[in-house]
């Protein structure tokens, strides 16, 4: 939104009186006086009329080193899920920007700002998504190929984009995905005969989970971390929470 609609519709000034507070500098954005009325801000941008804080949110981006056993869910009457490792004052705001099964480990994000974990989970941005998984069976070699060309899968009527498939030893692999459809590595695996016995998310885009994250921990993303997802958007001031 732009900065003059937001301060006319949050006091319901006029528009003349709200550029006379712009001219005047008693609009602060982020601790800095702002004086364009069509500067845009979204709902974590910190905005001050004459001292008063008319919007304070904080964005929170979190990523977590998810074990085995927790559901990638925000509450579950069943199962623990992975919030239950989430020891921070905004937790019950957060939602996951893509999830792993149950049985899976590794990468998990978490965050209170919608509009980035879109970028992450919609397949048109093509963030890589890297897996390390061990198989019930050899991997053979054609696997590579096929999991190039696509594998289809019937029940959406859609044949899944080109994945990376590197054979590390007889019953291991790495695979990058660009997309990040419902059980889609395992069920990748199943179309050419093969089963998944275990599954480890190992990076989202340049986020690489890594010996410094010990399991079942999290910690806040730097700036940069959370600004790579929004390459496009200029105008987006990231603050990221401490």
């Amino acid at each position: 939104m732009r900065l003059d609609r937001f301060l006319t519709r949050h006091r319901n000034d006029s528009c003349k009186e709200v550029a006379r507070q712009l001219a005047d500098g008693r609009v602060m954005i982020d601790g800095a006086v702002e004086s364009c009325g069509i500067r845009r801000i979204n709902r974590f941008t910190k905005v001050e009329l004459d001292g008063e804080i008319l919007q304070e949110k904080q964005a929170v981006y979190l990523m977590l080193h998810k074990p085995a056993g927790y559901l990638s869910a925000t509450m579950d009457s069943q199962h623990p899920t992975v919030m239950e490792l989430i020891d921070h004052p905004l937790r019950d705001e957060l939602h996951l920007a893509g999830r792993l099964d149950r049985a899976s480990t590794g990468l998990v994000l978490l965050t209170n700002d919608g509009r980035w974990s879109k970028l992450i989970t919609e397949p048109q941005e093509e963030i890589s998504k890297v897996y390390q998984v061990t198989t019930r069976d050899r991997i053979l070699p054609e696997t590579v190929m096929r999991f190039a060309e696509g594998i289809y899968f019937a029940y959406e009527d859609l044949t899944t984009r080109p994945a990376l498939l590197e054979i590390v030893a007889e019953r291991e692999a790495s695979i990058t995905l660009h997309e990040g459809r419902y059980h889609q590595v395992k069920r990748m695996f199943h179309a050419v005969g093969n089963q998944v016995l275990s599954l480890h998310r190992e990076s989202i885009g340049p986020l690489l989970l890594n010996d410094t994250l010990p399991l079942g921990k999290f910690r806040s993303l730097s700036a940069e971390e959370i600004s790579f997802f929004y390459h496009e958007d200029s105008n987006r001031t990231v603050r990221a929470s401490k």
